[in-house]
């Protein structure tokens, strides 16, 4: 599990070009079912510096197997990676370049709330431009200038590692955002122990 930092799940081409998956932040769990399949097809990688905390095959299953609860909120979000992955096969294959990196920037303002890690409209974000080019399929150039277009349309402000967003709500529509797919509530976030607040 992941106390602090970011962490990514990611594939290497066979041209040696990295394809990131996921983004994993604090309170993600980076592989629920490994013991189930033996072996992961990907892998999981930080970005900067991170606080992992390893949990014992076993402890878990006690833990699962004897707190009901647990186990519905580790269900739960499985359930939440498997919508998110949905999500960015369609932001991937069906949106421009603006709308891709926009959409990922929501996601990551919807996430980090949920664990206390942003503001109502802004926070710390530490990828490269590369790291975001990885997720999103786009060259560090491409990200660049994509960047500069939604800076240049008042959607996002850059300082430094600090995103904000002087229009929330402008930039979900413009993104074509719908935070309903991060089930946060009911019966979601607020009601998952594994996320800290």
């Amino acid at each position: 599990m992941i106390r602090s930092g970011f962490a990514c799940r990611y594939k290497v081409l066979a041209a040696g070009t990295r394809s990131i998956v996921a983004y994993v932040i604090p309170g993600d769990i980076c592989d629920l079912n490994v013991a189930l399949l033996g072996a992961v097809d990907h892998s999981i990688g930080t970005i900067g510096a991170c606080d992992v905390v390893s949990i014992p095959r076993q402890v878990l299953d006690d833990l699962t197997g004897n707190h009901p609860t647990l186990n519905r909120a580790l269900r739960w979000a499985s359930l939440v990676d498997e919508a998110i992955q949905r999500e960015w096969i369609v932001n991937l294959g069906r949106h421009p370049a603006e709308r891709k990196v926009a959409h990922l920037l929501c996601e990551f303002l919807c996430r980090l709330q949920a664990v206390g890690l942003a503001g109502r409209d802004n926070y710390e974000l530490p990828l490269r431009q590369s790291d975001l080019g990885d997720a999103t399929g786009m060259s560090s150039v491409h990200v660049n200038r994509t960047l500069q277009k939604l800076r240049g349309s008042g959607l996002v402000r850059l300082k430094g590692k600090y995103v904000s967003f002087p229009d929330v709500e402008a930039l979900q529509a413009f993104a074509q955002f719908d935070p309903s797919y991060l089930h946060r509530s009911p019966g979601g976030v607020d009601d998952a122990p594994l996320r800290r607040r």
